[in-house]
C-alpha cells in the first residue's frame, strides 16, 4: 500500500520535485527541490482546485457547507480510482492500527482536511466536526449539522492532508475541538514531511500517525519508478540532509538563478528579494552586488 500510494503521489504531483537546476520559490522566500500537495489525491490538480473552490463557495453557510461537502466527496469516491485508493489506505490503517470502538468523533479543519476528513467519517460510520479556522465548528452525520454543543468529553480522531509544524493543530484545530468538551486524542495525516509537527502534537497530548513519511525512501522508491531521475534525486536527498546547507551550495554554485528571479516582475521576484532582504543561506557573503 506504501509503494500504491507513492505511486499516486507523484503520478498526481501531489508531490512534484524541480528539475536539478532550477529549485521552486517557497512562499517564505526560502527555496527549495519539491512541492508537496497531497489533496491533489483527489484525483488530479485541476479536480483538487475545482474543490477548493467549491469549498470556498460552499462554507459561507457554516449548516449546510458539510452535507454538501460529503456529496462532493463521496461522488468521487466513487468514480475517481486515486482518490478511492487514498481513502481505502485511510481507513484500512485506521482498522489496523486503532480500536475504532475508542473513536466517538472524527474531525476535520479548513479546507483541505475535508478533502479527506468526511469520507473516512461515513466508512467509520462517526459523526464529523467540520472545524473553521474561527475556530467555530458543527457536528455533521446522516445528512444534517448541529452547531457543535458540549461533547461530554468524547474521543477525536482528527484526518488531515498533510502535516509539517502542526501549527494549525497548535492554533486551531486542538483548541477549537478542547472548546466543546472533547479531546483530538490522535492525528492521522496522508503526508508527514516530518518537520517537527508529530513532536508539537505529542506535546499537545495527540498521538500522531501518518501513511507516509516524506523521507528519502519516499524519492528512493520514486526513481525506481522512473518518476525522477538521479541528478533530481541527489539534489532532493541533499535537501533532506541538511536544508539550509544544500540550497546555499546550490546558490554558490548557480549565482545567475539568483539573479535571473530578481530581474523578474513576478511573484517569484517578489519571493527572490524576500530571500535577499533575509540574507537567507547568507547570500550577502558571495552576491556582494545586491
Amino acid at each position: 500500500m506504501n509503494k500504491l500510494l507513492i505511486d499516486y503521489l507523484f503520478k498526481t504531483n501531489a508531490i512534484r520535485v524541480c528539475p536539478k537546476d532550477k529549485p521552486f520559490w517557497y512562499t517564505s522566500g526560502r527555496i527549495g527541490p519539491y512541492y508537496v500537495n497531497t489533496h491533489f489525491l483527489f484525483g488530479s490538480e485541476t479536480k483538487a482546485n475545482a474543490f477548493l473552490a467549491d469549498i470556498d463557495r460552499l462554507k459561507e453557510d457554516k449548516l449546510s457547507c458539510s452535507n454538501e461537502m460529503h456529496k462532493i466527496s463521496k461522488e468521487n469516491y466513487q468514480t475517481d480510482e486515486i482518490y478511492k485508493g487514498t481513502i481505502d489506505a485511510l481507513v484500512n490503517y485506521i482498522k489496523e492500527n486503532f480500536d475504532a470502538k475508542e473513536i466517538d468523533l472524527i474531525s476535520g479543519g479548513e479546507r483541505r482536511d475535508w478533502f479527506f476528513s468526511f469520507m473516512v467519517a461515513e466508512l467509520l460510520d462517526k459523526p464529523h466536526i467540520t472545524l473553521f479556522k474561527d475556530l467555530s465548528a458543527v457536528v455533521y452525520k446522516n445528512g444534517k449539522s448541529v452547531e457543535a454543543g458540549n461533547c461530554n468529553e468524547k474521543n477525536v480522531l482528527h484526518i488531515a492532508d498533510l502535516i509539517t509544524t502542526a501549527s494549525s493543530y497548535e492554533r486551531a484545530w486542538v483548541p477549537a475541538v478542547n472548546k466543546l468538551g472533547a479531546g483530538v486524542k490522535w492525528s492521522l495525516v496522508v503526508v508527514d514531511r516530518l518537520q517537527g509537527g508529530k513532536e508539537v502534537l505529542a506535546h499537545l497530548g495527540v498521538k500522531s500517525y501518518a501513511l507516509v513519511d516524506i523521507d528519502p525512501q519516499v524519492f528512493e522508491k520514486a526513481k525506481e519508478s522512473g518518476y525522477i531521475d538521479e541528478s533530481q534525486l541527489t539534489l532532493v536527498l541533499d535537501y533532506i540532509g541538511d536544508p539550509e546547507s544544500s540550497m546555499k551550495k546550490f546558490l554558490e554554485n548557480n549565482q545567475d538563478f539568483l539573479l535571473e528571479a530578481l530581474a523578474g516582475g513576478d511573484r517569484i521576484a517578489q519571493r527572490a528579494r524576500l530571500l535577499v532582504e533575509n540574507d537567507f543561506y547568507n547570500v550577502s557573503s558571495f552576491f556582494q552586488s545586491l
